[in-house]
């Protein structure tokens, strides 16, 4: 046997150490980082938490800046962690050790972590957020403290299945149908820790899922009750949410649900009507009951949407009408687009896609309707004009109807609506520059111009056709002095005029802006308030 001699100690030798010097910093990782002595401290401190509460312990770290110095292992016996737990799980006849930390002073909001232990070292860890319901960020204490909850996992299991590089398992991720070997995959050991997760913070999983059902009333409430009639369903899918979710995030979440019990909804329609030609089977009249109960559910959501969305768009509306701050108003054509898209006409643009109805719930029922399009290039009459209404529509009349149809006639008479939109507050109505007298222009083409339907069919020349023309526009100085030469009324409220112009059998009504608002609300009131939107 040889003997080992060992040397002195070598002389002149400084203290020993490594130095980490950050070279090429990139900016916005600068910008990012933490960079007081406290702060790195305890980053550091909470990466390798598991190090220094591991038997054995891990090797006394110290973070200086000049003067200024922090020892790892002291941020033990302060507020770094207030509180773990420690749990012996059997998950398939192994046993594994669970160590749970409530870390309170955490210097980023980092999500909750599983850390998978072996070899001595953690291995892997993944994010547990939303996998267990209620765990999100933050939770709530006992005496109402925030904190994050971080877990290790360690196992003699786990250290005979590491793998040699020590960065990942030899174990499968579930194992569907009988196993041969029983042993717990890493799916297996998963719901096991979460259980036990679940067992542990059971008082502050329970305070986060309240606060998460509040925010879902909360949102739905004010910013989405087309989901209203759902909510009790979705609820029962199981849906738990964080509180501080984005709405976006949120209006998605809610709207996945809803898909699926949609889909739910079809497949089991099909089957109930299926049966419906057949022998029905016991409880056949219950599973009926409740399809139906949930199609006029998703019925009520669609009205609710709806309605919801006209809200929406008056508010709007109402935002364009006003001025910036500087005596600046939206020009023309931002609210022509909210109206109708422009430059476009029926064929062309789905109903849905037009809020004329904040004018006249009318318009939505018209044959033709031209938005912005010079009249040459408009379907339904021989005029090579340049000119370009904003908004013209037309609707026939079949001689069959009742309305409009005089005695006798047996040909298509045609209803003409002319929309005139002027800037908020602009003030230059001149003569040159008369809206009436635009509207009742653009009348006198279409009357004359061999008019057809939108099928194509030709619409006998006549000036006996209705025409109504509406001029939206601010009651500016200029305004105001053209509704009087026109020889128009002011409507009871002061903020419009109307008439009937005999010359050009036209009915007139100038509009301003804040009327066109106030109209539109008051007309859809019923339903805002049945859903609880505000109506002002």
């Amino acid at each position: 046997m040889r003997e080992v001699e060992q040397d002195a100690a070598p002389e002149n030798v400084s203290d020993t150490g490594s130095i980490v010097r950050l070279i090429g910093f990139k900016e916005y990782y600068q910008q990012s980082a933490a960079k007081t002595v406290e702060a790195i401290a305890r980053e550091v401190f909470e990466h390798c938490i598991w190090y220094f509460l591991r038997p054995g312990g891990a090797p006394d770290v110290i973070v200086s800046d000049d003067d200024d110095s922090i020892s790892l292992r002291g941020l033990l016996d302060d507020s770094g962690y207030s509180k773990t737990t420690r749990a012996t799980l059997d998950i398939k006849g192994k046993q594994f050790d669970l160590l749970g930390l409530r870390l309170k002073s955490s210097a980023r909001n980092l999500s909750p972590r599983l850390h998978w232990c072996a070899a001595n070292r953690v291995v892997k860890d993944e994010s547990i957020s939303g996998k267990i319901p209620g765990l999100y960020g933050r939770l709530k204490d006992e005496d109402s403290t925030e904190f994050r909850y971080v877990c290790y996992l360690s196992s003699q299991f786990l250290d005979d299945h590491v793998r040699s590089d020590r960065t990942e398992f030899d174990l499968p991720e579930r194992v569907p149908g009988e196993a041969l070997i029983d042993e717990p995959s890493l799916d297996d050991i998963r719901q096991g820790v979460f259980a036990e997760i679940s067992r542990s913070l059971a008082g502050p999983l329970a305070s986060a899922q309240q606060a998460g059902r509040e925010r879902i009333q909360q949102f739905v409430s004010a910013k989405a009750p087309k989901y209203r009639p759902l909510i009790n369903k979705i609820e029962s899918c199981g849906i738990t949410i964080d509180p501080s979710i984005k709405d976006q995030d949120l209006e998605l979440e809610l709207h996945r649900y809803s898909q699926k019990i949609e889909a739910e909804m079809l497949a089991e329609g099909q089957a109930i009507f299926a049966e419906s030609t057949g022998e029905r089977l016991e409880g056949y009249d219950e599973r009926l009951t409740k399809y139906l109960e949930t199609v006029t559910e998703f019925n009520q959501s669609d009205l609710a949407n709806y309605v919801f969305r006209r809200r929406m768009t008056l508010d709007i509306l109402d935002k364009l009408i006003q001025s910036d701050g500087d005596s600046n108003y939206a020009r023309e054509e931002d609210i022509h687009k909210l109206l109708f898209p422009m430059r476009k006409d029926s064929n062309e643009v789905d109903r849905d896609a037009s809020n004329l109805w904040i004018l006249d719930e009318r318009l939505v029922f018209h044959d033709y309707l031209a938005s912005d399009k010079p009249f040459r290039k408009i379907d339904i009459v021989d005029d090579d004009s340049l000119n370009r209404p904003d908004v013209l529509a037309t609707r026939v009349i079949e001689p069959d109807s009742p309305v409009l149809t005089a005695e006798g006639k047996k040909l298509p008479l045609q209803s003409i609506v002319v929309v005139e939109l002027k800037r908020p507050m602009r003030d230059d109505a001149t003569e040159d520059k008369n809206p009436i007298e635009q509207c009742l222009n653009y009348v006198g083409r279409v009357r004359a111009g061999n008019a057809k339907t939108a099928r194509g069919r030709p619409i006998p020349r006549t000036d006996e056709s209705p025409a109504f023309c509406y001029v939206i526009a601010d009651l500016t100085p200029t305004m105001v002095n053209r509704c009087k030469l026109s020889n128009l009324t002011m409507t009871h409220d002061g903020m419009g005029y109307f008439g009937f112009i005999e010359p050009h059998k036209a009915y007139i009504e100038v509009i301003s802006f804040d009327r066109l608002l106030n109209a539109a609300v008051e007309r859809n009131r019923a339903f805002f308030d049945k859903l609880g939107l505000p109506s002002s």
